[in-house]
Protein backbone atom coordinates (compact mmCIF):
# COMPACT_ATOMS: atom_id res chain seq x y z
CA UNK A 1 0.00 0.00 0.00
CA UNK A 2 1.71 3.39 -1.36
CA UNK A 3 1.82 6.25 1.85
CA UNK A 4 -0.21 9.30 0.61
CA UNK A 5 1.78 12.61 -0.21
CA UNK A 6 2.54 15.04 2.13
CA UNK A 7 -0.01 17.75 1.84
CA UNK A 8 -0.91 20.99 3.96
CA UNK A 9 -3.40 23.03 4.58
CA UNK A 10 -1.93 26.09 4.12
CA UNK A 11 -2.11 28.17 1.01
CA UNK A 12 0.61 27.74 -1.52
CA UNK A 13 2.31 30.94 -2.25
CA UNK A 14 1.66 32.81 -5.10
CA UNK A 15 3.44 32.07 -8.23
CA UNK A 16 5.98 34.77 -9.39
CA UNK A 17 4.22 35.38 -12.56
CA UNK A 18 0.57 35.90 -10.73
CA UNK A 19 2.50 38.14 -8.01
CA UNK A 20 3.73 40.03 -11.07
CA UNK A 21 0.39 40.72 -12.92
CA UNK A 22 -1.33 41.02 -9.59
CA UNK A 23 1.27 44.25 -8.65
CA UNK A 24 1.00 45.42 -12.00
CA UNK A 25 -2.99 45.69 -12.10
CA UNK A 26 -3.37 47.18 -8.56
CA UNK A 27 -0.22 50.05 -9.64
CA UNK A 28 -2.18 50.50 -12.44
CA UNK A 29 -5.44 51.07 -11.14
CA UNK A 30 -4.05 53.27 -8.45
CA UNK A 31 -2.41 55.50 -11.13
CA UNK A 32 -5.56 55.51 -13.32
CA UNK A 33 -7.83 55.94 -10.47
CA UNK A 34 -5.88 59.06 -8.87
CA UNK A 35 -5.48 56.92 -5.58
CA UNK A 36 -1.69 57.64 -6.33
CA UNK A 37 -1.34 61.46 -7.37
CA UNK A 38 0.72 62.92 -10.09
CA UNK A 39 3.19 64.36 -7.67
CA UNK A 40 4.01 61.58 -6.41
CA UNK A 41 7.57 59.69 -6.20
CA UNK A 42 6.86 56.13 -6.67
CA UNK A 43 9.44 54.75 -4.74
CA UNK A 44 10.33 50.82 -5.24
CA UNK A 45 10.59 50.52 -1.00
CA UNK A 46 7.46 52.17 -0.47
CA UNK A 47 5.14 50.69 -3.53
CA UNK A 48 6.76 47.39 -2.06
CA UNK A 49 5.72 48.04 1.32
CA UNK A 50 2.34 49.17 0.45
CA UNK A 51 1.08 46.29 -1.63
CA UNK A 52 3.49 43.80 0.83
CA UNK A 53 5.62 42.44 -1.47
CA UNK A 54 9.08 42.78 -2.58
CA UNK A 55 11.02 45.36 -4.67
CA UNK A 56 11.16 43.19 -7.87
CA UNK A 57 7.63 42.56 -8.53
CA UNK A 58 7.28 46.74 -8.06
CA UNK A 59 10.27 46.92 -10.32
CA UNK A 60 8.59 45.19 -12.89
CA UNK A 61 5.46 46.35 -12.99
CA UNK A 62 6.96 50.09 -13.02
CA UNK A 63 8.73 48.75 -16.07
CA UNK A 64 5.51 47.92 -17.83
CA UNK A 65 3.46 50.94 -16.99
CA UNK A 66 6.61 53.06 -18.25
CA UNK A 67 6.13 50.78 -21.73
CA UNK A 68 2.25 51.78 -21.07
CA UNK A 69 3.11 55.30 -21.10
CA UNK A 70 1.97 56.19 -17.23
CA UNK A 71 4.84 56.36 -15.61
CA UNK A 72 8.00 58.25 -16.40
CA UNK A 73 11.26 58.32 -15.14
CA UNK A 74 13.05 61.50 -14.35
CA UNK A 75 16.29 62.48 -12.31
CA UNK A 76 14.50 62.80 -9.70
CA UNK A 77 12.93 59.20 -9.92
CA UNK A 78 9.72 57.72 -11.12
CA UNK A 79 6.67 59.96 -11.25
CA UNK A 80 2.90 59.19 -13.00
CA UNK A 81 2.86 60.34 -16.20
CA UNK A 82 2.22 64.01 -16.72
CA UNK A 83 1.29 65.82 -19.78
CA UNK A 84 3.60 68.62 -21.47
CA UNK A 85 1.53 70.89 -23.48
CA UNK A 86 2.50 69.85 -26.75
CA UNK A 87 0.80 66.33 -25.85
CA UNK A 88 -2.64 67.62 -25.08
CA UNK A 89 -3.82 68.31 -28.19
CA UNK A 90 -2.71 64.69 -29.28
CA UNK A 91 -4.31 62.95 -26.37
CA UNK A 92 -7.53 65.07 -26.98
CA UNK A 93 -7.67 64.01 -30.33
CA UNK A 94 -7.27 60.45 -29.13
CA UNK A 95 -10.01 60.57 -26.66
CA UNK A 96 -11.83 62.02 -29.31
CA UNK A 97 -11.48 59.42 -32.06
CA UNK A 98 -12.32 56.87 -29.06
CA UNK A 99 -15.52 58.24 -27.65
CA UNK A 100 -16.97 59.43 -30.92
CA UNK A 101 -16.51 55.54 -32.32
CA UNK A 102 -18.59 54.50 -29.12
CA UNK A 103 -21.61 55.99 -31.26
CA UNK A 104 -20.66 56.19 -34.73
CA UNK A 105 -20.73 52.08 -34.35
CA UNK A 106 -24.00 52.44 -33.41
CA UNK A 107 -25.02 54.41 -36.47
CA UNK A 108 -23.45 52.17 -38.70
CA UNK A 109 -24.91 49.10 -37.56
CA UNK A 110 -28.80 50.07 -36.25
CA UNK A 111 -28.34 46.06 -34.83
CA UNK A 112 -26.20 47.69 -31.74
CA UNK A 113 -27.89 49.47 -29.03
CA UNK A 114 -26.33 51.46 -26.09
CA UNK A 115 -27.38 50.18 -22.57
CA UNK A 116 -29.60 53.19 -21.81
CA UNK A 117 -30.38 51.85 -18.15
CA UNK A 118 -26.47 53.11 -17.09
CA UNK A 119 -26.94 56.54 -19.08
CA UNK A 120 -30.10 57.16 -17.00
CA UNK A 121 -28.12 56.71 -13.87
CA UNK A 122 -25.82 59.07 -14.92
CA UNK A 123 -28.09 61.49 -16.17
CA UNK A 124 -29.93 61.81 -12.61
CA UNK A 125 -26.27 62.00 -11.36
CA UNK A 126 -26.06 64.81 -13.52
CA UNK A 127 -29.76 66.47 -13.04
CA UNK A 128 -29.01 66.50 -8.88
CA UNK A 129 -26.02 68.02 -10.09
CA UNK A 130 -27.89 71.77 -11.19
CA UNK A 131 -28.69 71.87 -7.84
CA UNK A 132 -26.18 71.57 -5.83
CA UNK A 133 -22.99 72.30 -8.07
CA UNK A 134 -19.81 70.01 -7.37
CA UNK A 135 -16.53 71.47 -6.85
CA UNK A 136 -13.60 71.17 -9.43
CA UNK A 137 -12.25 68.03 -8.26
CA UNK A 138 -15.68 66.33 -7.90
CA UNK A 139 -16.60 67.83 -11.57
CA UNK A 140 -13.59 66.34 -13.08
CA UNK A 141 -14.56 62.46 -10.83
CA UNK A 142 -18.19 62.75 -12.35
CA UNK A 143 -17.19 63.93 -16.15
CA UNK A 144 -14.61 60.66 -16.56
CA UNK A 145 -17.61 58.28 -14.84
CA UNK A 146 -19.99 60.12 -17.56
CA UNK A 147 -17.67 58.92 -20.45
CA UNK A 148 -16.62 55.59 -19.41
CA UNK A 149 -20.28 54.84 -18.69
CA UNK A 150 -21.35 56.07 -21.88
CA UNK A 151 -18.49 54.57 -23.60
CA UNK A 152 -19.21 51.15 -21.71
CA UNK A 153 -22.97 51.36 -22.63
CA UNK A 154 -21.70 50.99 -26.42
CA UNK A 155 -21.19 47.46 -26.10
CA UNK A 156 -16.79 47.93 -26.36
CA UNK A 157 -14.89 47.64 -23.53
CA UNK A 158 -11.72 47.72 -25.20
CA UNK A 159 -12.58 51.42 -26.34
CA UNK A 160 -13.77 52.05 -22.49
CA UNK A 161 -10.15 50.88 -21.05
CA UNK A 162 -8.15 53.03 -23.64
CA UNK A 163 -10.36 55.79 -22.90
CA UNK A 164 -9.84 55.03 -18.72
CA UNK A 165 -5.98 55.51 -19.81
CA UNK A 166 -6.26 58.39 -22.07
CA UNK A 167 -8.27 60.20 -19.05
CA UNK A 168 -5.35 59.42 -16.35
CA UNK A 169 -2.54 60.83 -18.58
CA UNK A 170 -5.34 63.92 -19.00
CA UNK A 171 -6.40 64.30 -15.05
CA UNK A 172 -3.28 65.79 -13.84
CA UNK A 173 -3.83 69.01 -15.85
CA UNK A 174 -7.77 69.10 -15.50
CA UNK A 175 -7.48 69.52 -12.01
CA UNK A 176 -5.14 72.48 -12.28
CA UNK A 177 -6.79 76.15 -10.95
CA UNK A 178 -10.37 76.83 -10.24
CA UNK A 179 -13.58 76.85 -12.23
CA UNK A 180 -16.14 79.26 -12.09
CA UNK A 181 -19.61 78.37 -11.37
CA UNK A 182 -20.99 79.74 -15.01
CA UNK A 183 -18.24 77.22 -16.28
CA UNK A 184 -19.62 74.56 -14.02
CA UNK A 185 -23.20 75.00 -14.81
CA UNK A 186 -22.10 74.60 -18.74
CA UNK A 187 -20.53 71.54 -18.06
CA UNK A 188 -23.55 70.08 -16.49
CA UNK A 189 -26.27 71.01 -18.89
CA UNK A 190 -23.76 69.50 -21.78
CA UNK A 191 -23.50 66.38 -20.41
CA UNK A 192 -27.29 66.37 -19.70
CA UNK A 193 -28.00 67.19 -23.53
CA UNK A 194 -25.46 64.39 -24.40
CA UNK A 195 -27.32 61.68 -22.34
CA UNK A 196 -30.69 62.74 -23.14
CA UNK A 197 -29.92 62.58 -26.81
CA UNK A 198 -28.95 58.70 -26.33
CA UNK A 199 -31.44 57.82 -24.88
CA UNK A 200 -34.20 59.51 -27.05
CA UNK A 201 -32.18 57.48 -29.75
CA UNK A 202 -30.74 60.82 -31.49
CA UNK A 203 -27.28 59.25 -32.13
CA UNK A 204 -26.53 61.85 -34.40
CA UNK A 205 -27.49 64.78 -32.63
CA UNK A 206 -25.70 62.93 -29.97
CA UNK A 207 -22.46 62.71 -31.75
CA UNK A 208 -22.49 66.52 -32.38
CA UNK A 209 -23.30 67.42 -29.08
CA UNK A 210 -20.07 65.33 -27.90
CA UNK A 211 -18.02 66.37 -30.39
CA UNK A 212 -18.61 70.10 -29.55
CA UNK A 213 -17.71 69.06 -25.73
CA UNK A 214 -15.18 67.17 -26.41
CA UNK A 215 -13.17 69.96 -28.03
CA UNK A 216 -14.63 72.62 -25.17
CA UNK A 217 -12.57 70.38 -22.75
CA UNK A 218 -9.38 70.69 -25.00
CA UNK A 219 -9.36 74.09 -25.59
CA UNK A 220 -10.00 74.52 -21.38
CA UNK A 221 -7.59 72.27 -20.77
CA UNK A 222 -4.75 73.79 -23.02
CA UNK A 223 -5.12 77.28 -22.09
CA UNK A 224 -5.25 76.16 -18.51
CA UNK A 225 -1.81 74.29 -19.15
CA UNK A 226 -0.17 77.15 -20.95
CA UNK A 227 -1.11 79.33 -17.70
CA UNK A 228 0.02 77.26 -15.36
CA UNK A 229 3.11 76.76 -17.58
CA UNK A 230 3.35 80.66 -17.62
CA UNK A 231 3.40 80.92 -13.85
CA UNK A 232 5.66 78.58 -13.15
CA UNK A 233 8.30 79.88 -15.68
CA UNK A 234 7.84 83.72 -13.66
CA UNK A 235 8.22 82.03 -10.43
CA UNK A 236 11.34 80.47 -11.38
CA UNK A 237 12.74 83.71 -12.94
Amino acid sequence: MYALPWRSDRPKPMARTDLREKVYTSLRRDIISGAITATERLGEERLAELYGVSRTPVREALARLEADGLVVRGEDGVHPYRPRVDDLADLYELRRTLELRGIARAIEDSTLRHDTASITVELETWRRARELLPDESEIVQMDEQFHTTLLAASGNTALCDALRTVNAKIRPVRVLGPTTEEAIRTLVDEHIAIGESLIEGNLEQALAALLEHIDASRDRVIARAMQAASMAGAVRA
